[in-house]
């Protein structure tokens, strides 16, 4: 009911664990590599560059029940940026979410686990957001949603930088900063990579921080592939009264030596290349974070 308190209850354990969480997001770059290896292009250098950030979501930040994935008060994650789904199918396969075996099916034919992430995997995907820069807006509207029912959950959008150059986009900035949305969080994934190449040579949105901050954001600037730093942001936006967006600067690649700072947005991987990569990551072969 509307204004009446849902039931709480304790979410799944979480941890804050600094070696455990890098362990878990060095597992999620090879099971990106794994993912596409068998198809031999998708999205790659996003998934290895946004690794840390879906560790540090999935098992630090976000009050989930993976017994119970429809849990009316659990946190709500949109991934916005499609360009991230196979390391988002990593994640909820290692967070036990979705089946481990079923996402090896990854851009087979017939298969659920599409190249952008798709409701036809199930309820633990809370929205198709293909249509890129939508994601926004419709976190908005679960994050209203929450507040009038006075529930704790929190709505969490993962944005890239290119979408940033949607108009639709700063209308929903606009409204979120106005109505003082406390349980939004928006983190922009800027990779500096869109499909034409790099950002600023297609249209500069830059400086991200100045814009959303004049439309009545929190804003913080982190690096994103450091660990400690994207917990404490984190940590700082549950205690704010206004919607927060951390500027999460990553390495397209990041991981993979060979592959660090490539912009490609739809990386060809050869068989040589995804072995050289799996070698590279060889010391995690044993490793299971489920």
């Amino acid at each position: 009911m509307i204004g009446q308190a849902t039931r709480e209850r304790q979410p799944a354990p979480r941890t804050t664990d600094i070696n455990e969480l890098e362990r878990i997001a060095r597992r999620l770059r090879r099971d990106v590599i794994e993912l596409v290896a068998p198809t031999g292009q998708g999205y790659v250098q996003q998934g290895l560059g946004a690794a840390d950030l879906f560790a540090v979501l999935y098992f630090a930040e976000l009050r989930l029940d993976p017994s119970d994935p429809d849990w009316v008060d659990r946190d709500r994650f949109l991934l916005s940026t499609a360009h991230n789904t196979a390391v988002f199918y990593a994640t909820l396969a290692a967070r036990g979410l979705v089946d481990r075996d079923e996402v090896g099916s990854y851009c087979g034919d017939g298969s659920p686990f599409e190249i952008n992430a798709s409701e036809r995997v199930g309820t633990v995907i809370e929205a198709t957001l293909g249509s890129l820069g939508q994601g926004l807006s419709v976190g908005i509207g679960m994050a209203l949603a929450a507040r009038r029912r006075q529930s704790a959950a929190r709505t969490y959008v993962l944005l890239g930088d290119g979408e940033l150059q949607e108009g639709q986009l700063w209308e929903a900035a606009l409204f979120a900063g106005s109505a003082r949305l406390s349980n939004l969080c928006l983190i922009v994934d800027d990779n500096q990579m869109q499909v034409e190449g790099h950002i600023e040579r297609v249209v500069s949105v830059a400086p991200i921080d100045q814009k959303f901050a004049a439309f009545g954001w929190a804003v913080e600037t982190v690096d994103g592939h450091d660990i400690p730093a994207l917990l404490g942001s984190l940590e700082r936006a549950r205690g704010r009264d206004l919607p927060t967006c951390l500027v999460a600067r990553t390495l397209a690649g990041k991981g993979v030596r060979s592959l660090e700072g490539v912009l490609a947005h739809n990386l060809k991987l050869p068989p040589s290349v995804a072995a050289e990569a799996l070698a590279e990551l060889s010391d995690l072969r044993a490793e299971n974070v489920t």
